[in-house]
């Protein structure tokens, strides 16, 4: 198999990819307010800006810049680690579960009409592949 051959095929495919709405929406809902929303919500109250920097892979400006945003949404409080004064633990207000709920919820449906798009065996194996992806680019194969 020649492996640069299918590189550019994907490169190209990843372009096409890359105009449509579908990808818009899902690449919103996977960055800046909507991932650090959802990070929080998913991790409770142990969640300091730190661990969402790290998460996004992003400045701790950015990481400000967000959090800012979601504070004057009135979506999370920041407060004093009492254990740990230089830290500062995020959670999120009632207003902010709710947006974390919704927003996970709009997500699920936009995946789950692309799965169903590409049918059951696809999806399956779509899922799998980003999978063993997903564990290549976090490290645990080199």
């Amino acid at each position: 198999m020649n492996y640069t051959e299918l590189s550019y095929e994907l490169l190209q495919t990843i372009y096409r990819y890359y105009t449509f709405q579908t990808h818009r929406r899902l690449n919103s809902a996977m960055h800046g307010e909507a991932f650090a929303l959802q990070y929080i919500a998913q991790n409770d109250d142990a969640v300091v800006p730190s661990d969402i920097e790290s998460a996004m892979n992003v400045s701790s400006a950015r990481i400000a810049t967000v959090l800012n945003g979601l504070e004057n949404k009135k979506w999370i409080t920041r407060r004093i680690d009492p254990q740990d004064r230089r830290r500062t633990i995020l959670k999120l207000t009632p207003m902010g579960e709710e947006q974390a709920a919704k927003s996970s919820q709009q997500l699920l449906i936009l995946l789950a009409e692309i799965l169903e798009y590409l049918g059951e065996s696809d999806a399956k194996d779509y899922v799998r592949i980003m999978g063993r992806l997903a564990e290549r680019c976090n490290g645990v194969l080199k």
